[in-house]
């Protein structure tokens, strides 16, 4: 049986279309969930749902179900699956979150649900949450374990699972049909240089590039559109640090995972209801220049703390990546400009130019391709020429071969850091 037959299954067993004993099913639920409270740990329902937690939650209520006989033994075992979704998984999506095809889920409303497979988005039949409080419901026991929140002074929330993946879920205003949701799933697979290469994103001859660039310190801003695999790109940069440095990572949702031994990571924090106590991107980037850092990765620039990146990247704080969503390497260029004026540092246009030009040496731009391909398109030296940016493509997609290639211009900058190995 095919995977997809086998997902249409489960989900089936999981779907209750008679209202009379869906209601039956909901009072159920609340009983069930009262007395798992009372056999366990207070926070089991409040922790980040896992393989071990449902396993356990799964043989508490099987036994609950056993011993008072309200459900009969022909449906009890679809009955204690779909508690056990609804109580510490992920409801109806449980399904999807354990299918290793399905890499990203969206909830348009609680019965229009879509799935990215293999690059490519498809709608999932048959499936739905009971009702739009489902759907909430399921969005407040995300928040609740890793200290967020989602609720009517606060209907937007942005937050990272335990395993890497990250939650984008806004209520009703301003979702305009309901409570909607998207999860991106973390994919382990996707962490090496050598993924990267198997799967045609990356060459070989372009990631040993790489690994010189990031072994001699350059600065280097990765570059691309909203789901173009910065963030891996990102992480797959990070292998190439030597283990003996110490790096300090910022980001809105924490994503990267460093393999190397001395790391201290930081994640910014949304104010409470009357917006105080909020540690922006900025707060954090001030904050880890202090920390003695021998690399600073900012998982996104998006505002003011661009300055402070591009102050660090110029006062000796060199080897440092950073993100930002652009359409090409250029515009990637133009929005770090616009970022910085919005600091409100009262630099002219000319001196902003040559303060990002000195600070970053290489971008590399990132795009995700009409057949769902995600690909680096092209990687840059960044240069002054007079008043305007110069890139020297030193490596280019070239879209007849699917490949990354070798341009034949030769780096300058780069090769004048005194940490550079020639090839």
């Amino acid at each position: 049986m095919s995977s997809r037959a086998l997902l249409q299954r489960r989900v089936g067993a999981v779907l209750t279309r008679d209202p009379a004993a869906q209601v039956q099913y909901e009072r159920l639920r609340e009983s069930v969930r009262e007395r798992l409270l009372q056999e366990v740990s207070g926070d089991l329902l409040l922790r980040p749902p896992d393989a071990s937690l449902r396993l356990l939650a799964r043989e508490r209520i099987t036994a609950m179900l056993e011993r008072d006989g309200s459900v009969p033994a022909a449906v009890r075992d679809t009955i204690v699956t779909r508690l056990v979704q609804d109580l510490v998984g992920f409801g109806v999506l449980q399904p999807l979150m354990d299918d290793p095809e399905v890499t990203e889920i969206l909830v348009n409303r609680y019965d229009d649900i879509w799935v990215e497979r293999r690059g490519r988005l498809e709608r999932v039949e048959g499936l739905a949450f009971e009702s739009d409080q489902a759907v909430r419901h399921l969005a407040e026991r995300i928040a609740g374990p890793i200290r967020r929140r989602i609720d009517e002074r606060h209907p937007i929330l942005d937050a990272r699972l335990a395993d890497g993946s990250r939650v984008c879920a806004t209520l009703s205003p301003p979702a305009l049909d309901g409570c909607a949701m998207a999860i991106r799933k973390f994919s382990p697979r996707m962490l090496g240089w050598q993924a990267l290469v198997e799967t045609g994103t990356l060459t070989a001859e372009a990631a040993d590039f790489l690994r010189r660039a990031v072994r001699a310190r350059c600065n280097i801003l990765v570059t691309g559109g909203t789901s173009s695999g910065k963030t891996t790109v990102l992480n797959a940069l990070s292998a190439f640090i030597p283990p003996e440095e110490r790096i300090i990572t910022i980001e809105d949702a924490a994503e990267l995972r460093l393999q190397q031994p001395h790391v201290l990571r930081y994640e910014t924090r949304s104010g409470n209801a009357e917006g105080e106590g909020a540690i922006t991107i900025r707060d954090l980037v001030r904050t880890a220049l202090r920390l003695r850092p021998d690399r600073i990765i900012v998982g996104e620039v998006r505002g003011g703390e661009a300055l402070d990146m591009v102050q660090a990247c110029n006062t000796g704080h060199d080897g440092g990546f950073s993100t930002l969503h652009a359409n090409s390497a250029p515009d990637g260029l133009a929005r770090l400009e616009t970022m910085v004026l919005m600091a409100d540092s009262g630099l002219p246009l000319r001196a902003i130019r040559q303060q990002v030009a000195s600070a970053f040496e290489l971008i590399i731009h990132c795009a995700r391709l009409r057949s769902g391909q995600r690909r680096i398109v092209e990687i840059a030296e960044v240069d002054l020429a007079g008043e305007s940016y110069r890139l020297r493509g030193l490596f280019r997609w070239n879209p007849a071969q699917d490949r990354l290639e070798p341009t034949g211009e030769r780096p300058e900058r780069i090769v004048r850091r005194y940490l550079w190995e020639e090839g």
